[in-house]
């Protein structure tokens, strides 16, 4: 049976219960027979892979590859994902490189496809490096089964620093990653139709609300974790009172599941936090 992350509660009390289990609930996850079963294909297979049209041909391969990177919805645009890894990144005109999302292009760089040092695929420990940020973008998506607004909280935490470092593009890098630009949004208080203006002018109202706050107009406010803090907080309170959740209800149908028996041993998991 897989284990199914538990978040009892919502808003900031909720994203406090999973920073204190998450550990244990991953480890809990990575155990699910389906992950376990992942991991082990890819570590036994990716080695022999040597060119993008070896990957995208082998799903459960691709799966893990994609997942790695958050790609996963894209399985099945085996022509676009191609393309982009084939090209590599060497070349400034490479098709990865003029994504607007870096995300493909760091996954071209790690697979090594397209450009002068050819697959890395069976580099040491490059499977390893691979299955992990599979199993960490798995577990977020399993979270977000139980709360999506937590997943955003996850991904954002945990993808700022790098955009805050200068991994990135800037502020179009938030707003080509749809999970980013949400948690923004939602922490600025930024309305429903702000995804339709031009983009010129959201990178610019999301700078000007940073700059308000954090006392910069630049992406590199994010390198200092209380600002990061800050924002996360901000964002699970306003989902928090948009969802109209009371503080307990989620807890008391946690609860409920947890005295049905339904998932063994999350009853202790939630007793070693209190």
């Amino acid at each position: 049976m897989s284990f199914t992350p538990v978040i009892p509660l919502s808003g900031i009390a909720g994203w406090r219960f999973l920073q204190r289990t998450e550990a244990a609930q991953k480890a809990a996850f990575d155990k699910s027979p389906e992950v376990r079963k992942d991991v082990a294909y890819f570590a036994e297979k990716i080695g022999k892979i040597t060119s993008a049209a070896d990957l995208v041909a082998d799903r459960r391969l691709l799966k893990v590859a994609l997942g790695a990177y958050g790609l996963g919805d894209k399985i099945d645009a085996k022509a676009f994902i191609r393309k982009a890894l084939e090209e590599g990144t060497e070349d400034k005109a490479a098709f990865a490189n003029r994504l607007s999302d870096t995300t493909y292009a760091k996954m071209a760089l790690a697979f090594g496809f397209g450009n002068a040092t050819g697959a890395r695929t069976a580099d040491p420990g490059f499977a390893a490096k691979i299955t992990e940020a599979y199993k960490t973008n798995a577990f977020q998506a399993a979270v977000g089964k139980a709360s999506d607004t937590m997943r955003l909280a996850m991904n954002f935490r945990d993808q700022i620093g790098d955009l805050a470092a200068g991994d990135g593009k800037s502020w179009f890098s938030v707003l080509a990653s749809k999970p980013l630009r949400e948690v923004f949004q939602g922490a600025y208080g930024l309305p429903a139709a702000f995804v339709n203006i031009d983009i010129d002018k959201q990178r610019d109202m999301l700078a000007a609300r940073t700059g308000q706050l954090f006392g910069k107009d630049a992406l590199s406010a994010f390198q200092d974790p209380q600002a990061v803090e800050k924002v996360l907080r901000q964002f699970l309170a306003t989902a928090q009172i948009r969802e109209g959740a009371a503080p307990g209800s989620r807890g008391t149908g946690a609860l409920a599941l947890l005295q049905g028996g339904s998932s063994a041993g999350l009853l202790n998991l939630l007793n070693s936090t209190r």
